[in-house]
Formats: structure tokens, sequence, C-alpha cells
């Protein structure tokens, strides 16, 4: 056996949670240790890579790793093994900073109803926990992360935004005036993204790269919490691939253990163990950890573990405006429209929130790359290229519709116990399905972007046949009050072993139709005093 690492607290996963909630119990004195399965990133060498790849994804700044391979856009099958009958199409990042290193940096709170779904409207469960008992915890997690907005976007505040909101870009204003009288409300989307100087770093430039990487970090990422966590004394240890979780006879977690690249086997023991390790990576964690007193698993007496895989599947549509809408300028989004966020309709249809698009068509088509080539196709050449090219721009617009999706049991993710990476890992083998309720759901948001679309004198009109990811992985470990039928409790702990917390969009028993990431970081700083107490 290798190193044998102790610490009152081990945490695995680098990420927004396992960074905030190993810095908050630094702070409190507790020695805490971090395992990531990825390596560091240098940000300005990140931004160089990005500069000089011919193929521009969310994944092409970042550092690969054989030992802790991960999916990406344009390969998801070279690391997830798909059953369908659907594509899951969303990928994430294994690096020290998380996935943040590449999100949008949407800040938006789930609203009321999304917690009592079953009560409501008879579909999906309710979770454990009301908007009110989070509301407080909301209103730190935007503190924490530094969020810019204006407008409870359906969402009762009892606190103002740390920052005042980005501004409306000509293209939101433009489709704001078009679209009055429509019934609908174009609100403006609060984000992880400075309009001041605040904790520390500068207000956001405008550099238009906010997926996959924002040169000075205004736009709020991970690596802030990297630094605030080892500041206060955290020990993080890259490139450590936790692959079994060990429990003991009294029930508990006795030690985790992990690999190094090149293929040594080390452990971690502490009091106190918290997964912070992604939605899928956390739940097949889980199911390895598999013994003769345990045949399902850690934590899994429900056999809930990996079920109810759940995303925002996105409706996309795009179209030439009649007119200039001034595209290609600042943070890729900023607004959009939240009011078919909620209502009766959910009863029999899924709710959404439709973004409105800064980028053109950059998404899904590539955007000028693949617009000069079709001009060029029409003969031009020179002057009348670059004329065409520029009035062709400004005039594309994209529109996003984020859906909601249920918890379904069948939708899931294990371990492909046949397909194994380079350190003899498994791989996550995927089942999934988009349903009706989420499909017919997409339907209505078509009809929205039509609508939108007509009021522009939109032509060239395309709506998406199929759903695309959004990278918003959620429910695979779920809480709820009852263990027969969830993982963890509202503290997010395990109903099994009192000494294991699980953090994350795991735990959100239903995924309603805002961005995870506020909803992550609020539960994390929920969960942060049942820890404490544990200790």
């Amino acid at each position: 056996m290798g190193d044998q690492l102790t610490a009152d607290v081990v945490i695995v996963g680098a990420g927004i949670s396992g960074t905030i909630m190993a810095h908050r119990l630094a702070k409190g004195g507790a020695k805490v240790l971090i395992l990531e399965s990825g390596p560091r990133v240098d940000r300005q060498k990140a931004i160089e890579t990005y500069r000089g790849a011919l193929i521009k994804v969310p994944e092409s700044p970042f550092p690969s790793s054989t030992a802790a391979p991960g999916p990406r856009v344009i390969d998801l099958e070279g690391y997830y093994v798909q059953e369908g009958p659907d594509l899951f199409k969303s990928s994430y990042l294994r690096l020290v900073g998380g996935t943040t290193w590449h999100w949008l940096g949407t800040t938006i709170r789930l609203v009321p109803d999304d917690f009592k779904m079953k009560t409501l409207f008879g579909v999906g469960v309710d979770w454990p926990i009301t908007y009110d008992d989070l509301e407080p915890y909301y209103a730190e997690a935007e503190i924490e992360l530094g969020v810019a907005g204006e407008g409870d976007l359906g969402s009762p505040r009892t606190t103002p935004y740390p920052m005042k909101p980005i501004p409306l870009t000509y293209s939101d204003k433009r489709i704001a005036g078009v679209i009055d009288g429509l019934g609908y409300t174009v609100t403006t989307t609060a984000q992880a993204r400075n309009t001041d100087t605040y904790d520390e770093r500068p207000p956001c430039c405008g550099a238009r790269t906010c997926i996959p990487i924002c040169p000075i970090v205004a736009r709020y990422d991970a690596s802030v919490h990297v630094k605030k966590a080892e500041d206060a004394g955290v020990q993080i240890v890259e490139e450590a691939i936790a692959h079994f979780i060990d429990i003991g006879a009294d029930g508990r977690v006795s030690r985790i253990r992990f690999k190094r690249p090149d293929g040594t086997e080390h452990e971690a023991s502490g009091k106190v163990y918290v997964l912070a390790a992604h939605a899928m990576e956390t739940p097949k964690l889980l199911l390895m950890s598999k013994t003769g007193a345990l045949p399902n698993g850690v934590s899994n007496l429900s056999d809930q573990v990996g079920r109810n895989l759940m995303d925002h599947p996105i409706q996309l549509s795009w179209a030439l405006a009649e007119d200039s809408l001034a595209q290609s300028r600042g943070p890729l989004s900023t607004a959009g429209i939240d009011g078919t966020r909620g209502g009766a309709f959910r009863n029999a249809t899924a709710a959404f929130r439709v973004e409105f698009g800064n980028d053109g068509w950059t998404w899904p088509t590539g955007g000028p790359m693949t617009t000069v080539g079709e001009l060029v196709k029409l003969g031009l050449r020179g002057q009348a290229l670059a004329a065409e090219l520029s009035r062709q721009s400004a005039r594309q617009l994209r529109l996003s519709s984020l859906m909601e999706q249920l918890p379904d049991p069948e939708n899931r993710i294990v371990p492909a116990m046949d397909q194994l990476d380079a350190l003899g890992i498994p791989r996550p083998r995927i089942s999934y399905r988009v349903d009706t309720y989420t499909r017919d759901g997409m339907g209505k948001a078509i009809e929205v972007h039509e609508q939108i679309f007509d009021a522009l004198g939109a032509t060239g009109r395309k709506h998406d046949p199929e759903p695309q990811g959004a990278g918003h992985v959620m429910g695979t470990y779920r809480m709820g009050a009852d263990p027969a039928t969830s993982v963890v409790d509202a503290q997010c702990r395990s109903h099994e072993h009192d000494n294991l917390f699980m953090l994350g969009s795991g735990t959100f028993p239903t995924a309603g139709t805002a961005n995870p990431t506020l909803t992550i970081v609020a539960l994390t700083l929920r969960a942060v005093a049942a820890v404490q107490a544990q200790l």
C-alpha cells in the first residue's frame, strides 16, 4: 500500500461544492483533505490552447488525462457507454476546479413550486425541504459567488443581489421591443459575473469566451475557492482517482481508496467523508464499492443510486432576423424569458426557460466559420464576401429553451464493468430516454420561438429535431425523507452511513428549470453545519 493520508474530513472532488465545503470547514478549524481525479489548470496556458484550437468546443482549452478520462461533446462515446434509447449529450470536466471552468455563469434560483411537484401537479416527487428552507442559503450563495442581477425571476427574495446586473445587449433590447404585447416579459439573467470589482476580481470585459474560459476571472469559477481553501490550510491532492469506499463493521465509512496515474494504490481516512465528485462519478464510485455485506454498493439499500438521471434537454432554434441584432458582443447570454418556468400546465407538460443567445449561430452550427463556407459556395469573394459575412453574422439569432425533465428510475448510470479505462476503472454505462412530458414541452417552446421569430421578421428558421445536452447532470443520488426511496436526507447525509455526505446536483429530487449551480452551492452551505456537528 502506498500513501496513507489522514484528515478530519476527506472530500472527493475539487469542484465548486467540494472546495466551498472545504473552505468553510477549514476556516472552522478542521483539517481537510480533497482528492481530485484530474490535473490542475494553468489559466494562461489554457487560454493559449483555446486560441490555437482548430475545433473550439467547451473542453478544448483544458488538459486531458488518460488516468481520469471524461466525456467530450465531440466524442461522448469515447467515455460514456451509451445504451439509449436516446443519447445522453452532456459532458463535464475532471479537473481541479471542476466543470465551472467552462460554465456560462447563469445563477438563477429554483422557483417555489419546483420543490413540491408531486403535491401540486401529481408528477415527479417532492423535495424534503421547501423553497423557504433554502432561501437564506440562496442569498448566501449569491454572495459567495458574486452574482449580478435584478428582479426575482419568479423566486421571492429577502436580500438584494450583490451586484448590479449585466446590461442588456442591443439584441436583448431589440427582442424585448418587438415582442412587447405578446404576453412575455424579457428578464435580465442573474449571473456569477462581476459588474464591479468584487472579491478582488475585476468586472466583465466582454471577452465573449465565457464558455469555455474567462480570461480574467470576472466570471466566477471554482479556482476562486481552490485558492481560498488552500490558503485556509486545505490539502488538495490532484490526480488522485478514488475507486473504492470501505465500510467498517459499524456501518460507517472507514477509508477511501484511490489510485495515482502510475497505477499505485493509496488510501485516505478521516472522521467524516464527503463525496463531491459530480452526479456521474459519485454514483459510479458508490456502485463500484460493493462487497458481500453491501451487494448493491455503498448507501444503496434503496436501489436509487445511479437512477433518476436528469438533464435540462435543450430545444435549440435559430434564424436570421430581418434587421441587425449586433450579435457577437459581450457575454454569451444576458437575458431570456422566465415566465414559462411555472404554471398549472406542469401536470402534463414540462416547464422551460427561454435563453436569448448573443453569439449568433456559434452554437450549434459553428457561426461565422460555417457561414463563410456557405457564402464561398455562392461565389462570393473579397470585399463582397466580407460584407455579406458581416451582414449575416449580425442578424443571426439562437434561442435555447432549457426543458424540465422528470425523474425516471430507468434513466440511470452504472459502472460498465466490461469497459475499463487505462487504470482499470469502469466507464459510465448510461441508459437514458427523454419522455413525452419533456418532448411535449419542447413543442411548446418551439411555439414561443416562432412567435419571437415572427416579431423579428426572421427567415431561415430551423428547429433542432432532437434535444441537446445542457451539461446539467442531476438526480442520481437524490435526497428525500424516506430512506426506502432516496439516498441522502435533507442535510445531504447518507441515510445508511452517518459519517458520509454527498454534495452536488445528484441530490436533486427534481430538475426544475434553473441552471443547477446556485442550488448546488446553497445546498452545500446548508450542509456545512451538519458536517461540523458530525465532527
